[in-house]
């Protein structure tokens, strides 16, 4: 399976860095490739998100008998582990491909990396449109790139971090 995913991936980074030549100015190849993963990712999202919100759950409440979730929640949560999880082969595959840490270590690092978003996310908007009274969408939007600025390096230096060979 190993095997798929790094030709898939080669595959997808040959692809992305055709389309890099015009930004070589203003960015690195890596950071290039990240945003173009991210971006694939998240569009992925919105596209299962709307599926499963409108298709399977049918704008409907999903009663699991010990709590009922609204239907955009629930469809949140059936796509976040689906989307989280292609956005770290991404990673892996096509943005950091250097990296020799085990691939659960670099699972477990993304997830946390995921999981100080989300938090980062939800204060980021608390303070800008509860506290500062920003607008929603822009609140969004600065989040957004404090947010990917963020994960950036985290994913660079922390999730898939290269490791010396000499020190092992």
């Amino acid at each position: 399976m190993r095997k798929i995913f790094v030709h898939v991936g080669q595959r997808i980074r040959r692809l992305i860095d055709f389309f890099y030549p015009p930004f070589r100015k203003y960015l690195t190849i890596q950071f290039f490739r990240y945003g173009v993963t991210g971006v694939a990712n998240m569009v992925f999202d919105w596209i299962l998100f709307f599926l499963v919100y409108h298709f399977v759950l049918k704008q409907q409440m999903l009663h699991l008998g010990f709590v009922t979730l609204s239907s955009y929640i629930a469809s949140f949560l059936i796509v976040f582990p689906v989307t989280s999880f292609s956005g770290f082969l991404l990673q892996k595959y096509v943005t950091f491909t250097a990296s020799a840490l085990r691939g659960h270590v670099q699972l477990y690092r993304y997830l946390l990396v995921v999981i100080s978003n989300l938090i980062l996310n939800y204060f980021g908007l608390k303070i800008l449109v509860d506290g500062a009274g920003f607008f929603p969408t822009p609140s969004k939007m600065i989040v957004t790139i404090g947010t990917t600025i963020f994960s950036y390096f985290s994913q660079k230096k922390y999730t898939f971090k290269k490791t010396n060979p000499q020190i092992h």
